[in-house]
């Protein structure tokens, strides 16, 4: 009898840890999920690039030895890259600076404030990007987010039009389950919402074979091109437009751009 009793009250622990541990598994396997499926406030989110980076590849260290002159040196941060010791990035050359502040219309990046002051006050020139999810809402509603949290323009001269990076889906179909169509009426919609809220139109950021594959028309003629190759060249541009404004070259140590002209011509570009 004292036995049975023990090897009963054994099983009932081992029942108990069971469902214990398959509880803290489940638990894990949901808090992931969620992580996985949209960045919550105080996450780093998706920062420009990383979706081209995953899916076209490239150099992540490559010098644009034939880039274009003259050009102006720049970089963007978003979360990942936290405190950014701006100071020393001037003394690189770096003179402009594009910070992320919002994806979908439920985040905001943290970092956002102290990365826009920063670069502001060691002298560069300074604008926001939003990280598109086309799935999730309404071009004009994403828009409207992006402005309320940091997004919008000022004639300041110090101030870039915001840029909007629209790329790889990092959650599910490439195009995010729409036709070309429907993806230029989204970005239409962004573009010119942006466009009645600030006066300027948006930058747009992309990668050529993302565009080609998944938008239809043309915004060449209203909208700024800010282009990601990770090469020593910059290849053919998305269709649409005649030239670049800015291009997006490597990723390594952070992601470095340039302007694809003088510096007076870029600061002509933040006055509008």
């Amino acid at each position: 009898m004292h036995g049975s009793r023990g090897c009963g009250r054994a099983r009932a622990l081992t029942v108990a840890l069971s469902a214990l541990f398959g509880t803290v598994l489940l638990l894990g396997t949901s808090a992931q999920a969620v992580s996985e499926s949209s960045p919550a406030r105080g996450q780093a989110g998706h920062e420009m690039g990383s979706q081209i980076r995953e899916h076209e590849g490239g150099d992540p260290s490559a010098d644009p030895a034939t880039a274009r002159n003259p050009s102006v040196k720049g970089m963007d941060v978003s979360g990942h890259q936290n405190w950014v010791d701006w100071r020393h990035w001037w003394n690189k050359g770096m003179r402009f600076a594009y910070v992320k502040a919002t994806e979908g219309t439920g985040y905001t990046s943290p970092d956002f404030n102290h990365q826009y002051t920063g670069s502001y006050e060691v002298g560069m020139i300074r604008g926001a990007y939003h990280f598109a999810l086309p799935d999730r809402s309404g071009g004009a509603a994403q828009a409207r987010y992006f402005v309320a949290n940091g997004g919008g323009w000022s004639d300041d001269g110090k101030t870039l039009p915001g840029a909007l990076d629209i790329e790889y889906n990092p959650y599910g179909p490439t195009c995010y389950g729409k036709s070309k169509a429907a993806m230029t009426a989204w970005i239409r919609d962004f573009s010119d919402t942006y466009r009645e809220l600030t006066g300027r139109y948006p930058t747009i950021y992309t990668s050529t074979s993302w565009w080609n594959k998944c938008v239809a028309s043309d915004f060449g003629d209203t909208n700024p091109l800010w282009v990601a190759r990770y090469n020593d060249y910059i290849g053919p541009l998305p269709h649409g437009w005649g030239f670049h404004t800015f291009w997006q070259y490597t990723s390594s140590p952070l992601d470095k751009n340039l302007f694809n002209g003088s510096y007076k011509q870029l600061e002509r570009l933040a006055r509008g």
